[in-house]
Parts: C-alpha cells; sequence; structure tokens
C-alpha cells in the first residue's frame, strides 16, 4: 500500500510529457534503490544517468527544459530563432525546424543526461551572460505545462548576439520587421543591461530601419553604445551614426524572396 502511494504522490509531483531529474526525487525522499524499482516496475523509464519519466510518456525537449528550469533551476531557455518562432513572430521564414537554440547562463552546463538523449532535433547551446538571466523572459504553454522563453526582444538580441558568425544580419532583419508591437518599456531595460556594444547597435540600427513606432519611445542616451568602430561583414557599407560597417545588401534592401 505504501510502495503504491508513494508511485502515485509522485506521478502527481508534476505534469505528464516531463522529466524528473534523480536529485530533484532524491530531495522529496526517493532514494536511487526505490527508484529502481519504479523503474524495473514499469512506472518509470529512465532516459539516461540521472534523469527519467513516466513509462510510455512522449517527452520532447520542451518537457526536458521542464526540468531543467523547475528542478534544476537553470536559466537554460529556447533562444534567439527558437523562440521567435514558438512565439509566432517567424512565422513567415523559411527555418530548419530541427535546429533548437538554446541559451544558459555564463557558468551554466547542459547536464550529460540531455546532450547525450537524442530529441529528434540538433540542439544549438550558447552559454552567456551578455544579459541578466530574468530580464525579457516569458511563458510558453506547451502540452499541459509551460516553461520559460526569450521574449521576442531578447530572442532578437540573442540572433544579434551569434552575428556575424552564426547568425546572418540580413535574416535577423526580416526577423525585427516582424516585431511590430514589443514593449519599449522592456526593450529599454534590455539595451540597458545587455553588456553587448554589438548588440546594441545593431538592435538599435535595424530597429530604426525596420521604421518601429517604439523606436521613438527609447531613450537612446541611456543606452551603452561603447567607441570606436565594428565590422560585421566585409567590403559593406559603413554606418556614421552607429559606427559600423554591415553587409551591403542589408542597407540597398536586396533581401531574398520569402
Amino acid at each position: 500500500m505504501e510502495f503504491s502511494s508513494k508511485i502515485n504522490k509522485l506521478l502527481q509531483l508534476q505534469p505528464s510529457g516531463t522529466v524528473f531529474t534523480s536529485s530533484w526525487l532524491n530531495r522529496r525522499g526517493y532514494s536511487n534503490e526505490l527508484l529502481q524499482k519504479y523503474r524495473s516496475g514499469k512506472w518509470l523509464t529512465a532516459i539516461g544517468s540521472g534523469a527519467m519519466a513516466r513509462y510510455n510518456d512522449p517527452i520532447d525537449y520542451l518537457g526536458a527544459l521542464y526540468a531543467i528550469q523547475n528542478q534544476l533551476h537553470l536559466s537554460v531557455h529556447p533562444a534567439g530563432k527558437t523562440a521567435l518562432l514558438l512565439a509566432g513572430k517567424a512565422h513567415f521564414m523559411e527555418f530548419n525546424a530541427t535546429k533548437v537554440y538554446l541559451f544558459g547562463g555564463d557558468n551554466e552546463q547542459l547536464p550529460a543526461w540531455f546532450k547525450k538523449k537524442d530529441w529528434g532535433v540538433e540542439i544549438q547551446y550558447k552559454s552567456s551572460s551578455f544579459l541578466p538571466k530574468n530580464l525579457g523572459m516569458m511563458n510558453y504553454e506547451h502540452k499541459n505545462f509551460s516553461i520559460q522563453i526569450a521574449s521576442p526582444a531578447r530572442a532578437l538580441m540573442e540572433c544579434l548576439y551569434l552575428t556575424p558568425d552564426n547568425q546572418d544580419l540580413v535574416e535577423c532583419y526580416e526577423l525585427m520587421k516582424g516585431l511590430t508591437n514589443i514593449t519599449p518599456k522592456t526593450t529599454q531595460a534590455l539595451l540597458e543591461h545587455c553588456s553587448s556594444v554589438k548588440v546594441n547597435r545593431l538592435f538599435l540600427y535595424l530597429a530604426e530601419k525596420a521604421n518601429h513606432g517604439w523606436f521613438s519611445h527609447l531613450q537612446l542616451n541611456q543606452i551603452a553604445l561603447g567607441g570606436g568602430k565594428r565590422s560585421f561583414a566585409k567590403s559593406g557599407v559603413y554606418i556614421n551614426k552607429y559606427k559600423m560597417t554591415v553587409p551591403r545588401a542589408l542597407v540597398q534592401n536586396e533581401l531574398p524572396e520569402l
């Protein structure tokens, strides 16, 4: 009776479709020996060393992120183009749906069980502290649970953080054009707390170029733009206002047909 009562309690601890980490269950009185009995009895199934799920419960990478955020208390989250796609801000663009972008804090690493598991997608993980962990985040509802993802403004800044080597700047402009209704207050806070001069300069340039109404509400004198010139393209065009060189196609609007 106690055995069945305890497994029933465990199964009610969190929504289906999500991962249980062993360390989290251990802290709640479930020993590794007991968890092994649950796996033998086909109540739970291991998905790697230190993680498990309900038996026959389909788990995707978002269900794994639920545990990473809520049990391991890491700031790892869907970021960049992935977050924009989830938020419906990039539906007009052709993306490789099998590539998922995740960002986490400067010293945060993905758990080994997450990295070793085949989630059916290619995980691109970036560890950085160029933005505060909890600023500009939003809830995303998936199945019967929710996780934190980057808000559209933060997600665009994460895209820009990856330029020019791992993210196309012209594509960033197409994404920026879709951010018509973001909140100036939150965007201002993100820009003020952003430690990347590159991101700030590019974000402001693209927002101004897109002629967004919210751009006029930003207090540019409160945003750090650093000194000196920057280049983000070979044989590009120099933008004197922001002291940077950007791709010629971006300036001339020689953008690909979508």
